[in-house]
């Protein structure tokens, strides 16, 4: 058996065995771990070196490619400034070359005016040698010649000065009054009035599509009730929310319209209260007939007329010719004839009475056969309407011959209210034919380039060719166009003739 002591001799021993070995092999490890990072820190530097090369040779390359591209924006520099001198040389060469032809043209100018020099000095002293021969033979100085020239030339420009002075003086004494009717009647031309459109129609809106089968009602007998009291069509189709009323009576189809607008706000349409509407509706047209007949009557001037007479101006109040609303243009006509009749020293009574009454036959000739001036000159001669008046009305479309001023005066009136710009709408097809053949008279004419038709054919503006027509020409044939405009066109007022004649001149500076 072992004792202790030798037990720890044991153990001191084994312990400084195993430290030893435990140095060692730290040792060991410590050396490999130095191995490995010394061949890493190689591989590295080797890396490194691989990667410097390579940057150097890319950098090595871009340089190169820099400098190639910079020689060639060089040389093609130089090329261009090569170009730039020689063009340089040849302007210079030109430039030279066009000196050389000036001063050879001066030199020629110069010979030139010398020549011209010596021929007017020659001229000069022919003209003096002619002038003193003259003299001889005529026995009188130049000045003297001159004089008893003077005193001829005198005497006949004074007797042809006093014939035009007479010769204006007639014109202006015979055309005096023509002109001062035609200033009065241009401006009166121009009075504004509202514009309205010419209808057989009315429209009534409706609140909802629902509506439409209310109005017809169970088996249509609610429309054909409505269409039996008031006398009109209605008529009911696609368009959305709105029935149409159609009647050439214009009082009657005024008050269908006003009749329907009421059954639509009202909502109960049955036979019973479409006869109770029609009648109220009716009650209420007759009394705006009979106001409007009076206000007529009153702003136009005219007093004593038949109760009739002045319902029937009321009627005019839903009459429209041509767009033209026919009370409105009754009341406008009386006011220009009785204007024009003041300033022609005429009737004036008689002339606002016309011009109120010439189309008082429109109230009624859907419902008589016969013209309007015609139904009109009968309704006023059983009405007590003077006679004067009467042939005013029957005559402002020459149905029957003219036999007094006021009768003209009226037609005249008459036109006027209708031929103002926004008067009357005409048809497109009639305004283009107006135009077209505006422009074709005015292109039938020698030396006309183009010509226009403006202001809705009231003026005509005519281009001519200034090579082909001179000035006094241009007059000439400003005077021919209005003239053969006057004799194949009907048209209401005046058409105004433009001609134009242009000259331009281009150059350009080099």
């Amino acid at each position: 058996m072992i004792n202790g002591p030798t037990m720890i001799i044991i153990a001191i021993l084994a312990s400084a065995v195993g430290f030893g070995v435990g140095f060692l092999l730290r040792r060991y490890v410590v050396q490999v771990d130095i191995k490995k990072q010394q061949q890493q820190a190689e591989q590295q530097l080797q890396q490194a070196e691989k990667e410097a090369s390579e940057t150097v040779l890319a950098a090595r390359d871009e340089a190169l490619k820099v400098r190639n591209a910079a020689e060639q924006e060089l040389e093609r520099r130089r090329a261009s400034l090569r170009r730039e001198e020689e063009r340089l040389q040849q302007r210079r060469e030109k430039l030279d070359h066009g000196q050389e032809k000036l001063e050879q043209r001066r030199q020629s100018l110069n010979k030139r005016q010398s020549t011209l020099d010596r021929q007017r000095n020659e001229i000069e002293r022919a003209q003096k040698e002619q002038m003193a021969a003259l003299e001889r033979i005529a026995e009188l100085s130049r000045e003297e010649a001159k004089q008893e020239l003077l005193e001829v030339v005198a005497g006949d420009c004074r007797q042809d000065m006093a014939r035009v002075i007479r010769q204006v003086e007639t014109e202006a004494e015979e055309e005096a009054d023509a002109r001062a009717r035609k200033i009065v009647t241009y401006a009166i031309q121009r009075i504004a009035s509202e514009q309205v459109a010419e209808l057989t129609v009315s429209t009534v809106p409706l609140p909802s599509d629902d509506m439409k089968g209310r109005i017809i009602g169970r088996g249509g007998r609610n429309i054909r009730a409505f269409e039996m009291a008031v006398g009109a069509d209605v008529v009911v189709d696609d368009t959305p929310e709105a029935i149409t009323i159609s009647c050439f009576d214009p009082v009657r189809r005024e008050i269908a319209r006003r009749a329907m607008e009421r059954l639509v706000v009202d909502g109960r349409i049955h036979p019973a209260r479409i006869e109770k509407i029609v009648k109220n509706s009716r009650k209420e047209v007759e009394r705006i007939i009979r106001e409007e007949g009076e206000r007529a009557v009153y702003e136009a001037g005219v007093s004593g007329l038949h109760p009739e007479i002045v319902k029937l101006l009321g009627r005019l109040k839903f009459r429209t010719s041509y767009g033209q609303n026919q009370h409105s243009h009754s009341i406008e006509t009386a006011k220009l004839a009785a204007i024009i009749a003041a300033e022609l020293g005429a009737d004036v009574s008689i002339a606002r009475a016309g011009g109120l009454l010439h189309d008082i036959g429109k109230a009624i000739d859907f419902e008589t056969e016969g013209t309007h001036a015609a139904i009109g000159a009968e309704i006023c001669q059983r009405r007590g309407v003077p006679e004067r008046v009467v042939r005013c009305v029957a005559a402002h479309h020459h149905e029957v011959e003219q036999t007094s001023i006021e009768e003209i005066i009226v037609e005249a009136a008459d036109a006027i209210s209708g031929a103002r710009p926004g008067a009357r709408r005409e048809s497109l097809e009639f305004y283009l034919k107006r135009i077209h053949a505006l422009e074709d008279i005015a292109n039938s004419f020698d030396g006309v380039a183009e010509s226009y038709a403006i202001q809705a054919g009231r003026e005509i503006r005519i281009i001519v060719k200034p090579n082909e027509i001179d000035d006094l020409a241009t007059i000439q044939l400003s005077k021919g166009i209005a003239k053969k405009l006057e004799e194949s066109m009907e048209y209401p007022g005046q058409i105004k003739v433009t001609v134009i004649r242009e000259i331009r001149a281009e150059e350009y500076a080099k």
